[in-house]
C-alpha cells in the first residue's frame, strides 16, 4: 500500500470538491460531452483520436482558458468520449509508442487526451507493447486523473479502466495511486467524472483477483473521508463474493465478519449498505460450508450455527447487530 496515496486521501476534507473549470460537462456514458445551448455556434467538436494531433497543430498554447480555432474563439472546446468497444487499432504503432510518454506529460491538454486514449488502443490491440512500461506509464495516468480540467481527468479514468481489463492481475503492484485517486473521484460531487470513476471501480473489482485486492482495498475501509470509506466498503463487498468457497476460507470469514460489523456502524447509508450485502453472502458461505458437516454427523464439533459464531468471533453488540441484518428473512420461523 502506498503511504503517500493513503496521506493524500486522508487529508481531503469531507466535503472537499473540485475546483470549478471552464472545462465542458457531460453525463457518463454519453459519447460526447455535453454543451452550453449559448455557446453551441462556437464551439467545434474534437477527437482526442485520429484528429486531435492535427488539432493540436492549429491551437497554438490550448489550456484549460479559451481557445481559438481557425480564427473563432470558443469558451469550451467539445472533446469525444469513446467507449472501449468502439476504440479502433493505431495506423503506425511504433510512432505513436516512441512519442506517447511526451505527449502525455504535455502541456497541451488536447494531446494529451490524445495520448491517453492512444494507451487505451495500445492496451486492447498491443497488449505486449505496453505491460512493460506500465511502471512509467502509471505515474503519468495519475497525473492526468489530477488534472483540473474534466476531460482529461475523465479520459484518464477511461484509461484506468481499459488496463484493469486488460492487465488484471499485473496491475496489483502498480495499483495504490490510481485507486486512491479513483476513490477520491467517485466520491466527489462532479457527476460525470463520478460516475465514470465508479464504473471504472467496478471493471476493477470485475478482472483483478480478489484475493490480491481485498489487501490493498481494506485500509480505505477506515479513511477519515467517510465518502471514500463508503465507496471503498461497495468495492470490498463486490470482490468478496469472487474468493469461492477456498478463498473466503484462506482470507478467513473471521476477518471478514468483522470488516463487516465494523461497516455496520459506519456514518454513511453506503457503508452500511455494502456492510449488510457482505454479510449476508458471509452467511451463506458459512451455512454452505456447514451442510457436510451436518450430512455425516449432526452432532459433529463443526456444526456452529451461524448465531454462535457470530457471538464467538464478535463483540456482543458487533454480533447483535450482524444477526439483526441476517436473519430478517427468517423472522418468525422461531429457533
Amino acid at each position: 500500500m502506498s503511504t503517500n496515496a493513503l496521506n493524500d486521501l486522508n487529508a481531503v476534507p469531507v466535503l472537499e470538491l473540485e475546483k470549478n473549470e471552464n472545462s465542458t460537462k457531460g453525463d457518463f456514458p454519453k459519447p460526447f460531452l455535453d454543451v452550453n445551448p449559448d455557446n453551441s455556434q462556437n464551439v467545434n467538436s474534437v477527437s482526442c483520436l485520429s484528429t486531435a494531433q492535427t488539432r493540436a497543430a492549429e491551437i497554438h498554447g490550448a489550456g484549460v482558458g479559451n481557445t481559438e480555432i481557425n480564427g473563432v474563439e470558443v469558451g469550451n472546446t467539445e472533446v469525444e468520449y469513446v467507449e472501449t468497444e468502439s476504440l479502433t487499432d493505431l495506423p503506425a504503432v511504433d510512432a505513436t509508442l516512441d512519442t506517447l510518454m511526451g505527449r502525455l506529460d504535455s502541456k497541451n491538454w488536447i494531446s494529451v487526451c490524445e495520448a491517453l486514449n492512444n494507451v487505451r488502443q495500445l492496451s486492447v490491440y498491443h497488449k505486449d507493447k505496453l505491460i512493460n512500461l506500465l511502471g512509467d506509464l502509471i505515474p503519468k495516468i495519475v497525473k492526468s486523473l489530477k488534472n483540473p480540467r474534466s476531460a482529461v481527468c475523465k479520459t484518464a479514468i477511461m484509461t484506468c479502466g481499459d488496463i484493469f481489463k486488460v492487465y488484471n492481475d499485473s496491475m496489483v503492484e502498480f495499483i495504490d495511486p490510481p485507486l486512491a485517486q479513483l476513490l477520491l473521484k467517485s466520491s466527489q460531487d462532479k457527476r460525470f467524472v463520478c460516475d465514470a470513476s465508479e464504473m471504472a471501480l467496478i471493471v476493477m473489482t470485475t478482472w483483478i483477483s480478489p484475493s490480491l485486492l481485498l489487501p490493498k482495498l481494506q485500509p480505505y475501509l477506515k479513511n477519515k473521508n467517510p465518502r471514500i470509506r463508503a465507496k471503498a466498503s461497495m468495492c470490498f463487498s463486490r470482490s468478496v463474493p469472487r474468493l469461492g468457497v477456498e478463498g473466503i476460507k484462506e482470507y478467513g470469514i473471521n476477518k471478514l465478519i468483522q470488516i463487516a460489523a465494523s461497516q455496520l456502524s459506519d456514518q454513511l447509508p453506503e457503508s452500511r449498505e455494502a456492510a449488510r450485502t457482505l454479510a449476508a453472502e458471509l452467511q451463506r458461505f458459512y451455512e454452505r460450508s456447514q451442510l457436510p458437516s451436518c450430512e455425516d454427523s449432526p452432532q459433529s464439533e463443526n456444526n456452529i450455527s451461524w448465531e454462535a459464531f457470530c457471538h464467538a468471533e464478535l463483540s456482543t453488540l458487533s454480533a447483535q447487530a450482524i444477526l439483526r441484518v441476517t436473519t430478517i428473512p427468517k423472522e418468525g420461523s422461531g429457533s
